[in-house]
């Protein structure tokens, strides 16, 4: 806790904490002092206050009743009141005019008016003193607590009270339409509550500026006018006035979040593990700059907004927590994507959020600010007016940069980035959070740090995802090893490339390529790249010196079926990594401009995907001429360049397959890491694709002939796969066993495949007669 917590009572911390509103401290008052003298005691519960303001409004009712009696006397039409003006009824209104045009009034004493007026006078009275006995015992009461947070006046706790009555009874339904002289009409008017709430005509004026818009009833929602059925331009005094269902609940000592707010707001309580899930000199500012501001006086203290950009787990959210925590309040949270989607109108919504920061309390943050278009700007602006109005501390957090375009008076605004950890101290983070696990020994860090680019949460998030998914094991092999770190490494990668790219499952292992070993060699030092990466660039400093090509990024090349995306799922396998595969012909487009925002959209979805990006069929744009000669190749260049730009700043594994190396200038060659030539396999290579094929399973008749069948077709890995699974086909309906006689079929329904069909003769001495 911060050690400015203590230095305030529990109902002024509250107030310093939410209320952006300029309250007073609470003091003493005269009627304190008149109940220390006669010793009233406070109310032992808020139901026992409100019985006490109920009782008063019941005679200021009463009050009201006899004079509207007295005002017009009972007639014949009596039974139609409400719905007809008789004439006795405006022979009394033209008195009543007339007498006010003289100074003078009606002569409507009786005893039984004088009783009331008594009555209502002592009180009001004990009210009074009872509720200041309350305040200094420390009794909590719920009108009390709203007139101290939204600065309320006694006449706005008075319509508060008289709006409450009929949520309460329904008796009040019949005596709200009897005064207001329509059976229709059962909720109080304006003019109703400013006629039991205020005496003389000044002072009735005065009231009505209770219900301007800016005023504490209708800014901050706690009651509603709404317009009589039948005119919705009705004046003031006519239109009705409605205590919002969340003030009912809040008198009725609820403090339940406003159910306009389920699924777009959420009360958090911090947690005491949150300090593990964000960098400490993050924690140490962010302490430091809500401490210094309450250190301020109050007077120049104003409203504090803090905000945080950063990826997801860069501890935007814990930090908001941690805030609070040291505060000693909650932390309600906004989600403003899910507010703008909401059905209830936008503006209302932003101010349902302020109100229940004040009646928590709670400080205020929102969260997904990104959400917010450029179109609709006056949305932040929004959110700043009522940040400065209902939390002196709240905090904004998004994934981008952000400033308001306006300045506000009494409001400091700090924007900060949260920026991820560097290889280097990924490590550390990953030690330091694995150390309350069960752990293996032997798992690498710094492996995990490489491959996977995560922030303090998502390290966190691993772990216990980690530790989580072993629980199905037995309870003696539960510890936590490398493979199911990778796992759940994988499982909390961004999966929005899902929607833009195919997931490819591998399946292959070093033992089902079959290249030259200089190839092999090429693809075994992009493993060690990724492996590596943190070594080089965090530990050894390579990583100060560049501002791209962080990642790596390599060109498979050559025909097709020579095993270039065999080779991207090994290498996947190997470093069990995620492979995603992107059809650049899908991405290219005919119209200029859209082949770039396509890439844009790839990379930007791949930020925190941390996969293996897999571009096939990149003939799409290297098939274009690279040498200028008319606008059409400029821009084509445009478009490998931007790709090639996309790949350097990736900082995963990008790799880009074509069967058109020859196409691709020299400039651009020079900005990839690894370029591969995937050959064209001769014979002996043929004889190992061969051989390599065959599923354990399978019968394959000892005359099969792997020698000829490399030596007379010269088939790619991609084409002999083709061939051995038509002859598995045919063997399935021919008695079930791999024969010669299959595998040419096959191999001559392959060739037709391609254009190219075989003569008798090309078979030797396995001819088809």
């Amino acid at each position: 806790m911060l050690p400015w917590r203590h230095q305030r009572p529990v109902a002024q911390r509250a107030r310093s904490v939410s209320g952006g509103l300029r309250f007073t401290e609470p003091s003493m008052s005269d009627a304190a002092v008149i109940n220390q003298q006669s010793g009233l005691q406070g109310y032992a519960t808020l139901v026992e206050h409100l019985r006490h303001e109920l009782l008063r409004l019941d005679l200021l009712l009463r009050s009201r009743v006899i004079a509207q009696r007295h005002a017009q006397p009972a007639g014949p039409l009596d039974q139609f009141k409400g719905l007809v003006v008789t004439d006795s009824e405006i022979a009394c209104l033209l008195r009543a005019m007339s007498e006010a045009q003289q100074g003078g009034t009606s002569d409507t004493s009786d005893p039984e008016t004088g009783e009331v007026e008594e009555a209502l006078e002592l009180i009001e009275s004990e009210i009074e003193e009872r509720r200041a006995a309350s305040l200094r015992e420390g009794v909590y009461l719920s009108l009390q607590r709203l007139s101290e947070v939204f600065g309320l006046s006694r006449f706005d706790e008075q319509c508060l009270i008289i709006c409450l009555a009929p949520e309460l009874d329904r008796k009040y339904e019949k005596l709200y339409a009897y005064l207001q002289d329509d059976v229709t009409r059962k909720k109080p008017s304006v003019d109703l509550a400013v006629s039991l709430a205020s005496d003389g005509f000044e002072e009735k004026l005065a009231a009505r500026q209770d219900f301007r818009p800016g005023s504490p009833l209708l800014r901050y929602k706690l009651v509603r006018l709404t317009d009589t059925p039948s005119d919705d331009r009705s004046p003031l005094l006519s239109r009705s006035l409605k205590l919002d269902d969340r003030i009912v609940d809040f008198f009725l000592g609820a403090n339940q979040i406003d159910s306009r707010l389920a699924g777009i707001a959420s009360i958090v309580r911090a947690s005491t593990e949150l300090g593990d899930s964000v960098p400490d000199d993050s924690k140490r500012n962010v302490l430091d700059l809500v401490r210094m501001h309450f250190e301020e006086e109050a007077a120049v203290r104003g409203t504090l907004v803090i905000h945080l950009d950063g990826s997801y787990g860069s501890g935007k959210r814990a930090l908001a927590e941690i805030a609070a925590s040291a505060i000693g309040v909650p932390l309600l949270v906004v989600d403003i994507a899910k507010m703008i989607t909401a059905p209830a109108p936008l503006e209302e919504l932003v101010w349902l959020a302020g109100r229940e920061a004040l009646l928590q309390p709670a400080m205020l943050c929102f969260e997904n600010l990104d959400s917010i278009s450029s179109e609709n700007k006056a949305l932040a602006d929004l959110l700043l007016e009522v940040a400065k109005e209902c939390s002196w501390v709240t905090f904004l957090l998004g994934a981008g940069a952000w400033r308001p375009r306006k300045t506000f008076d009494d409001l400091v605004f700090v924007s900060a980035h949260l920026s991820a950890p560097d290889d280097a101290e990924r490590i550390s983070v990953w030690e330091r959070l694995a150390e309350p696990f069960d752990v293996a020994d032997n798992i690498d860090f710094g492996e995990l740090a490489s491959k996977f680019r995560f922030t303090h949460g998502q390290i966190r998030d691993a772990l216990l995802t980690a530790r989580d998914n072993t629980r199905w094991r037995p309870a003696d092999q539960r510890q936590v090893q490398l493979s199911d770190l990778s796992a759940a490494c994988r499982a909390l990668s961004g999966h929005k490339l899902n929607d833009l790219a195919r997931k490819v499952q591998p399946i292959y292992t070093w033992s089902d390529i079959v290249l030259p070993q200089e190839v092999l060699s090429q693809l075994r030092e992009i493993c060690q790249r990724v492996v590596y990466r943190h070594r080089v660039m965090g530990d050894w400093g390579f990583g100060r010196k560049l501002s791209m090509g962080k990642g790596v990024n390599a060109l498979f090349a050559g025909p097709s079926g020579a095993g270039k995306t065999m080779a991207a799922e090994i290498i996947a396998a190997e470093l069990e990594l995620d492979l995603y595969k992107i059809d650049l012909s899908g991405i290219v487009s005919k119209y200029i401009g859209e082949t770039e925002k396509n890439l844009d959209r790839v990379f930007s979805a791949a930020e925190d995907a941390n996969a293996i990006l897999f571009f096939d069929e990149a003939d799409a744009l290297f098939g274009k001429r690279s040498e200028v000669r008319d606008s059409h190749d400029r821009y084509a260049n445009i478009e490998i360049s931007y790709l090639l730009q996309k790949m350097e700043e990736y900082q995963g594994l990008a790799i880009l397959a074509t069967n058109l190396k020859a196409n691709l200038d020299e400039s651009f060659t020079r900005r990839l890491a690894f370029t591969i030539h995937f050959p064209f396999p001769d014979e002996a290579s043929r004889l190992l694709i061969w051989r390599g094929i065959w599923p354990h399973e399978l019968d394959v008749d000892e005359g099969v002939d792997l020698q000829f069948l490399s030596h007379q077709f010269k088939l790619s890995g991609g084409n002999i796969k083709n061939v051995a699974l038509g002859a598995a086909f045919l063997a399935a309906g021919d008695g079930g066993r791999v024969t010669m006689s299959h595998l040419l079929h096959a191999t001559r329904r392959e060739y037709q495949k391609l254009g190219k069909p075989l003569s008798d003769e090309q078979f030797g001495p396995y001819a088809i007669k």
